[in-house]
């Protein structure tokens, strides 16, 4: 289990080796594999289970770490804290320190770094956005079909906000963990934006 969840891995353009590790979160959304370094997060993967709820999302939600190195990086603690705010108490997570990223796709120049670094920080929590309002709103109206790719190639979900991205009849679209997912988790945000709203 050790060897699984702490690991030494190189980049394919022969950067330095990170010393990866993962956790997993138990959430209403089913498990979560964070992996990452010192330096920042890899990715995220969802699982897609959305668990069942007794009726409605108002249930109890919980995000709990299941599996775990010893030891954390600081990026690992800042993720887990992050989307346990998300889950639990999401007026929180302006308040919290974004995780750093340490993905190739976010550090590198290019349309779909822009798109998702656009996304991040001009929809919020709450807001959902079309692939051609995203399109426009990082700097090529033509490019919505692009944009649909990069939603795709997503590294960490959830905190770059891919699920609030729909079509333009207002239909969710497809997900990466599933539409059944997608729309749980525009649900989970609109009823916690109009709770907050009270």
């Amino acid at each position: 289990m050790a060897s699984r969840l702490h690991q030494k891995i190189a980049f394919k353009d022969g950067k330095p080796q990170c010393e990866k590790m993962c956790v997993v979160l138990s959430s209403p959304v089913g498990r979560i594999e964070i992996s990452g370094c010192g330096t920042g997060v890899h990715e995220i993967q969802l699982q897609g289970n959305v668990l069942p709820s007794s009726g409605t999302m108002e249930s109890l939600v919980s995000c709990e770490v299941c599996e775990a190195p010893e030891e954390m990086t600081a990026p690992l603690k800042q993720c887990v804290a992050w989307l346990q705010a998300y889950f639990c108490e999401p007026w929180m997570i302006e308040k919290l320190t974004m995780p750093p990223f340490h993905h190739p796709l976010l550090e590198q120049a290019s349309f779909t770094r822009e798109v998702l670094w656009t996304l991040l920080r001009d929809v919020k929590f709450g807001e959902a956005v079309s692939y051609k309002q995203l399109a426009d709103l990082a700097g090529n109206s033509k490019a919505a079909r692009a944009v649909g790719g990069a939603m795709r190639s997503n590294p960490v979900p959830i905190i770059i906000p891919c699920h609030r991205v729909i079509c333009s009849s207002g239909q969710t679209g497809n997900y990466t963990g599933g539409s059944h997912l997608k729309e749980w988790l525009l649900s989970h945000e609109r009823l916690q934006k109009e709770k907050l709203a009270y």
